[in-house]
């Protein structure tokens, strides 16, 4: 079966991934003091890494939401167009409402992290093997690792916090490991399936 917008979502999904990634990478060094390991990611999105950030993650959720709404409308894309979109508006969300906005921000990003995970989960349906089962393991590890996460965040008593604090739950990688490894497995899903996307459309 050949899905002719395929390969426009599957060109959108690789450039929102691959983007993000780089933008957070510069966002990184041109923040003086930043540790991956001791500061929230919405930390980049205040301060002079503001501008790179903001605009990285904001872009990340407006080509996913588009691509999204390009996945082939056969049955089996409908529930993951909607949380490919609903992760997408998330996404744009925390670019808009950065970490100052605590509520809200909390409120957006986990939006993300869920549908995120979800998602990932999900694609396994339109699939097949081996990219099928890893899109699974990928998707579990940002949902567990979003789990440990909010956990740390309870124990803590920060969920409405702009401070990071450490906590057991985050193994020994701080709050920015744990929330790293929330999102990094939902980039490299979205990234895998952007090229299964583009195959499926060249057949």
């Amino acid at each position: 079966m050949v899905y002719p917008n395929g390969k426009t979502a599957g060109i959108l999904f690789f450039v929102a991934s691959a983007q993000f990634v780089l933008g957070l990478i510069v966002a990184e060094t041109l923040y003086p003091g930043y540790s991956v390991s001791g500061n929230y990611i919405s930390d980049l999105g205040v301060g002079p890494s503001s501008m790179i950030f903001n605009s990285s993650i904001f872009l990340l959720g407006l080509l996913t939401t588009i691509g999204a709404y390009f996945l082939p409308r056969d049955i089996n894309f409908r529930a993951l167009t909607v949380l490919l979109a609903l992760m997408g508006i998330g996404a744009m969300g925390a670019g808009v409402f950065t970490k100052n906005f605590a509520v809200v921000h909390g409120a957006v990003s986990s939006m993300a992290f869920v549908f995120g995970g979800l998602s990932a989960i999900v694609s396994s349906k339109v699939t097949k093997m081996p990219l099928s089962a890893m899109s699974v393991m990928l998707g579990f590890m940002s949902l567990g690792a979003l789990a440990l996460f909010a956990g740390g965040l309870l124990a803590n008593d920060a969920l409405a916090s702009i401070e990071a604090q450490d906590s057991v739950f985050f193994l020994g990688i701080g709050p920015g490991g744990m929330e790293r490894m929330i999102v990094y497995p939902a980039l490299i899903w979205l990234a895998g399936f952007s090229g299964h996307l583009i195959a499926l459309s060249e057949k």
